[in-house]
C-alpha cells in the first residue's frame, strides 16, 4: 500500500511546526517543504493534499514568498492559512489590500452556507486571527463561506477544484473547532489516516538494517528521550553492532547516571561504555560565570573527551543522532528564519569521517515518545523531561561548584519527588530547581544564617512551543519549600518564577 502524504508549504509562518504536529495527531503522514521546492517535492511525492502556512510578508510586496499558479491546477486539494489564504488570492486573481483596521487574537466567526470544510463546525464560534492584510476581491470561482466583523472573507472556497482558503489559524488552540477543520480538510483530500509508530518502527528497522549492513554504529548517549529512543531502534536493527559512548560530565540530576546505565546496560543489553568526567568538567569550569562561555567549555569539553573514547574502539561507520523534526526545521527551511541552529554532536573532529545515521529526524518530540513505547522503553524514560545538554550548569547561575551542584541535585529530587506524589506530573510539562546565585539573610533555630537561596521553575505548555507559569496549589508550594529549607543544607529561602515564555525562556541560562 504506497504511504500517503500530504505537503505544508512553509512560507516562513511562526506555526508552521504546529501545523504538522496537527496534521499528524490526526494519523496522517506530513513533511514541511520550503516554498521554492514545493512544486518539485508534489512531483516527487505525489501528496494526498498541500496545506499553505501564514508568514510575515504582504503578497503584494516586492520579494514576497511566491508559488506558480501550476500548483493549483494539478488537482491536489489545497488549503491556504492566513498568508496563504492571501497569496492563494492573489495568484488566482484576486486582490489583497491592508485595512484601516487589524485582527489579532480571539475573534467571533460566521460561517455562511455549506461547506465540505466546516463540517460538524457550528455556525458561529471563536477562532484566531493574526493579519495585517485580508482579501477584498475574490478570485473568479470562489465563494465567502465565513466572516467576522473586521474580516470579510475568513473563508473562502472553490469547491469544484478543491481549494480552501483560512485567513484565521485552525492549528492553534484559541480556534475552536480548528481541529475539526483540518481533519475535514484531510478528509476531502481522501486520506486514510492510517499513520501509526507501529509501522513507522518497522520500516525504520529495516531501514537501518540495509543501510548500516555490517557496519558499526557509535552513539553519543545522553539518556534523554530522543537519544535514549534512537539507541533502543537501532540496537534492536543491528545489536551489538551498535556502540554507544555515555559522558558522564557530572552535571546530571541525583542518581541519573547511574540509572541510566542500569537500565540500558543491564536490562536492556545495550553495549554502551559510560565515561565518569564529572572531575574534568567542572575543573574547565572553574572560575566561569558567563552562561554562553559555560556552554562552550562543556561542549568542547564533550568533544574532548568523546574522541578520546572513540580512539580506543577501532574502525567506526556511522554517528548516531538523536536528530528530530523540530531540530530540522528550526535550523532553517529555505528562506525560513532560522531561530536556532542544530548541531547536536556537531564539532566531532573532520577526521572520523562518519556517515550520520538520523533514524527520526522526521519525528516530534511526542511521537518519538509514543516509538519509545512501541520500543517498549519504560515510562520514566519515555516522559523524562526535556533536560539541557549543558546539564545543571546552565540551572546554577554563576560559577559551577559541587556544593551548589549538591545543592540543586538535592532540591530538585525534593521537587520531584512532592509533585509525584501529589499526581501533578502529568498536569505539568517541566519542573525542575535552580540556584539564581542569591544568598540572603535568614534565621534557623536560634542562630542567623546567610545562606543559598533555591527558584523554582514548573511551566505548563500544550504546543510545546509557549508556556505558562503552573499553577500548583499552595499548599503544595508549602511542602516543597519546607522539604527543601529543612532538608538541604544550605539554603534557606525558595521562591518562584511566575513567569511566562515570552518573554522569558524556560531556563535561566
Amino acid at each position: 500500500m504506497e504511504k500517503e502524504i500530504v505537503l505544508i508549504c512553509d512560507f516562513g509562518g511562526q506555526y508552521n511546526r504546529l501545523i504538522a504536529r496537527r496534521v499528524r495527531e490526526l494519523k496522517v503522514y506530513c513533511e514541511v517543504i520550503p516554498f521554492e521546492k514545493i512544486i518539485s517535492a508534489v512531483k516527487e511525492k505525489n501528496p494526498k493534499g498541500i496545506i499553505f502556512t501564514g508568514g510575515p510578508a504582504s503578497v503584494y510586496e516586492n520579494g514576497a514568498p511566491r508559488v506558480s499558479k501550476e500548483i493549483f491546477e494539478l488537482g491536489i486539494p489545497v488549503l491556504g492559512i492566513c498568508y496563504g489564504a492571501q497569496l492563494t488570492a492573489h495568484v488566482l486573481g484576486g486582490k489583497v489590500v491592508s485595512p484601516k483596521f487589524k485582527e489579532y487574537g480571539k475573534v467571533s466567526l460566521n460561517i455562511y452556507g455549506k461547506s465540505d470544510l466546516f463540517k460538524n463546525v457550528p455556525h458561529e464560534s471563536i477562532c484566531w486571527m493574526s493579519h495585517r492584510d485580508y482579501i477584498k476581491v475574490l478570485p473568479e470561482g470562489f465563494k465567502v463561506t465565513a466572516k467576522t466583523d473586521l474580516c470579510p472573507a475568513a473563508a473562502m472556497e472553490n469547491k469544484d477544484k478543491k481549494i480552501y482558503a483560512l485567513q484565521f489559524h485552525p492549528e492553534v488552540m484559541h480556534t475552536e473547532f480548528g481541529f475539526k477543520i483540518l481533519e475535514n480538510f484531510l478528509n476531502i483530500c481522501g486520506c486514510r489516516r492510517d499513520w501509526e509508530m507501529g509501522g513507522f518502527l518497522k520500516s525504520q528497522i529495516k531501514s537501518v538494517k540495509e543501510t548500516v549492513g555490517k557496519g558499526k554504529v557509535l552513539c553519543a548517549f545522553s539518556g534523554g528521550v530522543d537519544s535514549s529512543v534512537a539507541a533502543a531502534l537501532v540496537h534492536k536493527a543491528i545489536g551489538k553492532n551498535l556502540v554507544c559512548v555515555f559522558v558522564d560530565h557530572g552535571l546530571l540530576r541525583q542518581n541519573e547516571g547511574d540509572e541510566v546505565e542500569a537500565f540500558f546496560k543491564k536490562h536492556y543489553g545495550l553495549n554502551l561504555i559510560r565515561v565518569n568526567a564529572g572531575k574534568e568538567f567542572l575543573k574547565a569550569l572553574k572560575g566561569v560565570s558567563d552562561p554562553e562561555k559555560k556552554r562552550k567549555i562543556i561542549g568542547a569539553q564533550f568533544i574532548k573527551v568523546f574522541d578520546r573514547e572513540a580512539k580506543k574502539l577501532g574502525k567506526i561507520d556511522f554517528l548516531l543522532q538523536g536528530t528530530i523534526y523540530p531540530d530540522v526545521i528550526e535550523s532553517g527551511l529555505g528562506k525560513s528564519a532560522v531561530i536556532k541552529s542544530h548541531h547536536n554532536v556537531g564539532g566531532l573532529p573532520k577526521r572520523m569521517k562518519l556517515k550520520l545515521l538520523e533514524p527520526l529526524r522526521l519525528l516530534f518530540k511526542d511521537e518519538v515518545r509514543a516509538l519509545g513505547r512501541e520500543l517498549k522503553l519504560p515510562e520514566e524514560i519515555v516522559s523524562r523531561q526535556p533536560f539541557p545538554g549543558p546539564g545543571l550548569a546552565v540551572r546554577c547561575l554563576g560559577e559551577v561548584t559541587e556544593e551548589k551542584l549538591k545543592i540543586i541535585r538535592a532540591s530538585d529530587a525534593i521537587l520531584r519527588k512532592k509533585i509525584a506524589e501529589h499526581n501533578l506530573q502529568n498536569d505539568i510539562w517541566q519542573y525542575f530547581t535552580f540556584l539564581p546565585n542569591i544568598k540572603s539573610v535568614g534565621v534557623m533555630g536560634d542562630g542567623r544564617t546567610y545562606f543559598h537561596t533555591v527558584g523554582i521553575r514548573a511551566v505548563t505548555s500544550t504546543d510545546a512551543m509557549t508556556c505558562d507559569w503552573a499553577r500548583i496549589p499552595f499548599d503544595v508550594l508549602a511542602e516543597i519549600s519546607s522539604g527543601i529549607v529543612n532538608e538541604v543544607e544550605g539554603v534557606n529561602r525558595v521562591v518562584y518564577d511566575i513567569t511566562s515564555n515570552p518573554p522569558a525562556t524556560i531556563e535561566w541560562e
